[in-house]
């Protein structure tokens, strides 16, 4: 009897569903979507388990979000533990202007801001609201924010998430973006 090839061993591996977990996981709040829709996109009433088009997002409404805005001009989320410069500078920056920016600046006296990872800044979109989409305790630009997450299969880009509608995308680091910086709360 022949051995199974390695690939279709690993493939195997892959197939089996595993939580991904990161050193500092802390979930996520709701969403904010409260309506459910059909597979054509109609708005429908919330299904009951076993019903078709069950196990929407708007049937998930466990944590909601919560954020201390500081007089500092900081908001920390209650979840995350995250630390977010409550709004932009109003200068838009290349990818790499971006980083540099975030590494560099010393805001409420504190010295260890980054670029927020894509998770982390989509973390505060409130999918129920759009123009904007950003939990409102966020001001922002009608633009895009960068992230620190480069888009794997071409390095030139770089993650960002769209404001007005939060959706996520992935755009050309040499572009000119807002930057909202985060750091871990202790």
């Amino acid at each position: 009897m022949k051995q199974p090839c390695h690939a279709l061993l690993m493939f195997a591996i892959l197939l089996v569903p595993v939580p991904v977990w990161s050193a500092n996981w802390n979930p996520l709040p709701d969403s904010g979507l409260a309506i459910c829709y059909d597979a054509t996109g109609t708005e429908i009433t919330c299904p009951a388990a076993g019903q078709p088009f069950y196990g929407q997002d708007a049937q998930y409404q466990e944590v909601s979000p919560a954020y201390q805005k500081k007089n500092n001009q900081t908001v920390t989320d209650l979840h995350t533990r995250l630390m977010w410069i409550e709004s932009d500078v109003d200068i838009q920056r290349t990818w790499q202007g971006a980083v540099s920016y975030c590494n560099e600046v010393v805001f409420a006296g504190q010295t260890d801001w980054r670029l927020p990872t894509k998770f982390e800044l989509e973390s505060i979109v409130d999918y129920g609201r759009s123009y904007p989409a950003l939990n409102q305790v966020f001001s922002c630009q009608n633009s895009f924010y960068w992230s620190a997450t480069p888009y794997m299969p071409n390095p030139s880009y770089a993650w960002s998430v769209f404001c007005p509608d939060g959706a996520d995308h992935w755009v050309h680091k040499t572009n000119n973006y807002y930057v909202r910086c985060v750091r871990d709360a202790k």
